[in-house]
């Protein structure tokens, strides 16, 4: 039996890019795009683990891990592009063990979502903490770059691109 996670993203590429690679660490992975479908993904595929964003088109990140948290004991993967200490605080008050800062490394998702689930891969992070927040180094890849307002797998892009295109250091600064 396949541990389950569900994937809150709006940002249909960058859900689609997560459910793939969590699915090659042999995870059945289902994605919502809003709060609504979110729950009702939530009460029909039993999730483990749910991996959600802050902000979503109809509602916040935590009224869905709310709803979720009703009906079913489930650990819970905070992603964000808008890391605030007030959003950070209330992540740690209503038990988010994992929060990673758009963009982080897909590997980073998946150590989070393996530690959660007391899955081997790798060197396991202490969990000793019960809260673990991650942020991207300079120095780590990010295997999804924003291009032409999409996220893309960095290798896309790079196929996708012309000699003029910026580097990705350009892409991840806007400088």
């Amino acid at each position: 039996m396949l541990n389950k996670v569900l994937v809150v993203e709006d940002e249909q590429l960058l859900a689609e890019n997560l459910q793939g690679y969590l699915q090659a660490q042999a995870l059945e992975v289902r994605i919502a795009h809003n709060g609504e479908s979110a729950i009702g993904e939530a009460e029909r595929f039993l999730p483990d683990v749910m991996v959600f964003d802050y902000r979503l088109p109809d509602m916040e990140g935590f009224e869905v891990l709310d709803a979720v948290r009703q009906n079913r004991k489930c650990h819970f993967v905070l992603i964000t592009g808008h890391p605030t200490a007030e959003v950070c605080e209330r992540a740690r008050q209503l038990g988010v063990s994992h929060i990673l800062f758009k963009p982080f490394p897909l590997a980073e998702l998946a150590r989070a979502v393996c530690d959660l689930l007391g899955m081997e891969r790798g060197p396991r992070a202490s969990m000793s903490e019960g809260f673990v927040e991650r942020r991207q180094s300079r120095t780590e890849s990010f295997p999804l770059q924003l291009y032409d307002g999409s996220w893309v797998l960095a290798d896309r892009r790079r196929s996708l691109s012309t000699s003029m295109a910026p580097d990705d250091e350009q892409l991840l600064t806007g400088e």
